[in-house]
């Protein structure tokens, strides 16, 4: 995913505004609300919240906003009920996307979501349309600059690892969902530092983007859908290279 990967580099060294921070804060909150809500407010007996505290803690969110987001979750203190709702659809060039929202308004994101793919230039598809082209897995990734992708293999290979790759700038960890834990654990023993953690979407064939004009349409969408305010995660199949990406960037 070298292209869907060098087009996250680029979004992390445009996204350090503190607009941005709070989009970001505001996503691990409601990840964290519904992780408390659905499996209890101790991380030791709630793998889903665990990664979350640990995904919010990696973008440097305070402790008391990670706290008041739990006590939310499990009612201790009043906040908003939220439900989970997955879109899909496609992108111009026929990329696949899939969206993971979290709401306390389902009929005015369904709408919402629908209006950004048309206005991008995108079809929102029906359940399946495109959920069968992504695999659940557990994603880690490492700075490349403090370790060696031979030393991440020997320490999670046996943790239950399915693959490690080296994309730009970062050692990738590939589990099963039910192992991300364990790799964790075995990099924590062999001393490596993790940048993040977390459960994904991983496409099983990507879709080349060729052309410049469609790779742009394709980004506008991405970028529309990731700043509306329900929008949790999004995954797309898009592979775009590194020297289109290179243009749109100085553009």
């Amino acid at each position: 995913m070298s292209g869907h990967s060098h087009w996250a580099t680029i979004k992390r060294a445009k996204g350090a505004s503190d607009a941005r921070r709070g989009k970001v804060f505001s996503k691990c909150s409601k990840e964290i609300s519904v992780a408390a809500k659905l499996g209890g407010g101790d991380p030791n007996f709630n793998p889903r919240l665990r990664q979350a505290i640990q995904s919010a803690r990696s973008e440097s969110m305070p402790m008391d906003n990670i706290e008041r987001a739990i006590k939310k979750g499990t009612g201790e203190i009043e906040g908003v009920s939220y439900e989970e709702l997955t879109y899909e659809g496609f992108a111009p060039g026929g990329v696949a996307i899939l969206v993971e929202t979290t709401t306390d308004n389902r009929n005015r994101s369904a709408a919402e979501i629908r209006a950004i793919f048309t206005k991008n230039h995108g079809n929102m598809g029906g359940a399946g349309s495109v959920a069968w082209m992504f695999h659940r897995k557990g994603l880690v990734t490492i700075d490349k600059n403090k370790t060696t992708e031979d030393d991440v293999l020997t320490a999670t290979l046996d943790a239950g690892a399915d693959d490690v790759r080296t994309v730009e700038n970062l050692i990738e960890v590939i589990t099963p969902p039910d192992k991300l834990d364990a790799v964790n654990e075995a990099l924590k023993q062999a001393k490596i530092p993790h940048e993040s953690s977390k459960l994904t979407y991983i496409p099983e064939n990507l879709t080349p983007v060729t052309d410049v004009a469609t790779a742009e349409q394709v980004l506008h969408l991405y970028e529309a859908l990731d700043d509306h305010e329900d929008v949790q995660n999004i995954y797309a199949n898009f592979d775009i290279s590194a020297e289109i990406l290179s243009k749109i960037s100085a553009s």
